[in-house]
């Protein structure tokens, strides 16, 4: 065990003078209260150690004790449902209303082991040895450390085991023996590694319209949230980890103020999970890292947030990651490299902010792991650009790296439009992949029409502003049409009132009979339109007011009554034609 002494100090980083061996990236522990650093740097003699800690107190002459080991976190069967720091140690009244230096991690935990192999069979690296069951919904697996595989050579019957307690030995090709336990440490630097990655053939399913039929993100993607104060960021973030179709949910709140937080942490113990109908935090992991806590921990706090995650994906199953927000991240990682004295980029950033965002959007994939079984990873990143300035390093370059973009709009937000996702500066580069999954859905019009909805709402730009000059009553009947359709879908389909019980959620199959039931309509005007139809008499017709209003008056469950409402839009129609003709 290697010791240094530290001999200066600078907020997060201090240096010391080494008696010993470091490595980069190895954990150490400081002082008597033992608060938690990382070697990031070895010049000569001395090393520059990250700490994670209030390092208030500390002076010249403290010893620096290194761990030979990276900084690692425990994961395991004990992570469900729990609140955690930046450095997955937990919080909750047990440990008072503060949160002390040198907090230990979790306790060691008790659940019920069933073993799935016998003595002589051999497991692959990372390979599952056993399921773990708990009082929650949730059954989980026994997971070999991806570094790990071999012959078995005992293995411990079914009952109830310690999380840390030893159940499994394994024999090695060369010799070597190990003994596991149903939980085991992993480096929250380094990614854990699969078999194969996959192509990406079926969305992550939101509930969001906006988002699920316009701007849809692959299971397995990479999604960014940006848009500035008050544009309702973490309450979509909220939504979605609520009502997306993630068998884990791990929520990583980075920087964020505390009231914010503490409103997360009130909620989500509180809420339902709908599919189950069991409470939403048996599938949720929240990591709690606010603006108050050590800026170093909040850097530390999304490859923690990123390893649980593909603990997860590892057992099998689809997880989503919801980082809230990368802003607060890359805020930390300039001030820790300020305190290093490294010379500056673009906005005061570091020179490999990019390769930072890079590393931590890569690590989102549709794979099959170690296991043999198919899981994935969706990161969604929640971006805070000051003022709203789309063009700030943060936010160029988590464009380059992200294939979905949903941005929100200041303007929507403040008039009580929610998503207030804007069409016309959001984006998703998996609509090509996703096509085929839509079709199988039985919406094989997916592409044509959703290529419509945003040609409409495009148009609406351009007219409104000539609008503005000349009034809406002087434009043409056409033009004056493409307003009338254009608000139809933005009020019809891509509104979404999250306070009603019908329409906080939306399935697959309701965005499909809503899409063609506005599509219809428009068609129907066109043609109206080209009878020379009065454009007023289309907007006082009674079937515009339903359509406006599907989205909260029919529910997932009410999908019969689509079908009756489509047959009384082409009736409507065909009597406003029929009157139109016996008038001319």
């Amino acid at each position: 065990m290697s010791e240094a002494v530290l001999s200066q100090i600078s907020g997060p980083v201090l240096r010391a003078r080494r008696r010993g061996d470091f490595f980069i990236n190895e954990a150490v522990a400081i002082g008597e209260r033992r608060l938690l650093g990382e070697v990031i740097r070895i010049e000569g003699e001395e090393i520059v150690v990250q700490v994670y800690e209030d390092t208030s107190g500390l002076r010249p002459g403290v010893p620096v004790i290194g761990s030979e080991l990276p900084l690692a976190i425990r994961v395991g069967p004990a992570l469900l449902g729990r609140i955690f720091d930046g450095l997955l140690r937990p919080l909750s009244m047990d440990i008072g209303y503060y949160v002390r230096p040198g907090l230990s991690e979790l306790a060691p935990c008790t659940f019920y082991f069933e073993p799935q192999v016998e003595v002589g069979h051999v497991l692959p690296h990372g390979g599952v040895f056993g399921r773990i069951l708990a009082d929650s919904a949730r059954e989980q697996r026994a997971l070999l450390a991806p570094n790990i595989g071999g012959r078995v050579i005992s293995i411990a019957p079914s009952g109830d085991i310690r999380d840390d307690e030893m159940v499994c030995e394994l024999e090695t090709e060369s010799g070597e023996r190990h003994r596991v336990a149903v939980s085991h440490y992993w480096s929250v630097r380094k990614g854990r590694p699969v078999a194969e990655r996959l192509l990406a053939e079926q969305p992550l399913l939101t509930g969001q319209r906006i988002l699920d039929s316009l701007f849809p993100v692959a299971r397995g993607g990479k999604a960014a949230l940006p848009g500035g104060f008050g544009t309702g960021k973490t309450v979509l973030q909220e939504s979605l980890a609520k009502w997306c179709d993630a068998d884990v949910i791990v929520y990583v709140g980075c920087g964020e103020r505390g009231n914010e937080m503490a409103g997360v942490l009130h909620e989500f113990p509180e809420l339902e999970d709908p599919r189950t109908g069991r409470p939403l935090m048996e599938r949720t992991v929240i990591i709690a890292n606010t603006s108050n806590m050590p800026v170093a921990a909040r850097e530390a706090s999304i490859y923690t947030g990123l390893t649980v995650a593909e603990y997860f994906r590892d057992q099998g199953l689809h997880v989503a990651l919801m980082a809230d927000s990368t802003s607060r991240w890359a805020e930390a990682l300039r001030e820790v490299s300020g305190r290093l004295g490294e010379l500056p980029g673009e906005g005061g950033y570091p020179a490999y902010l990019s390769s930072r965002l890079a590393d931590f959007y890569e690590r989102a994939a549709r794979v099959t792991t170690l296991g043999g079984d198919e899981g994935s990873l969706t990161l969604i990143g929640a971006v805070s650009p000051p003022s709203g300035d789309f063009s700030e390093p943060v936010t160029t370059h988590t464009k380059r790296y992200v294939r979905c973009f949903w941005a929100l709009d200041q303007s929507r937000a403040q008039s009580r439009f929610f998503p207030a996702v804007h069409p016309l500066t959001s984006y998703s580069e998996d609509v090509e992949d996703l096509t085929p999954w839509w079709e199988r859905e039985g919406n094989t019009e997916w592409p044509r029409i959703r290529r419509r909805f945003l040609t409409l709402v495009e148009q609406q730009a351009h007219i409104e502003r000539m609008a503005r000059i000349i009034g809406k009553d002087a434009l043409p009947p056409k033009q004056r049409l493409t307003l009338l359709a254009a608000e139809l879908v933005s009020d019809g389909f891509l509104r979404q009132s999250s306070f009603s019980l019908t329409d906080r959620y939306c399935s697959p199959a309701r965005q499909t009979a809503m899409m063609r039931l506005i599509d219809r309509f428009i068609t129907l005007a066109e043609k109206a339109v080209e009878q020379e139809i009065d454009i007023e008499r289309i907007q006082k017709m009674a079937i515009l007011r339903r359509l406006r209003r599907m989205g909260e008056e029919l529910g997932d469950n009410q999908l019969a009554h689509y079908k009756l409402l489509g047959t009384r839009l082409e009736a409507e129609f065909a009597h406003l034609v029929g009157e139109a003709g016996r008038a001319g």
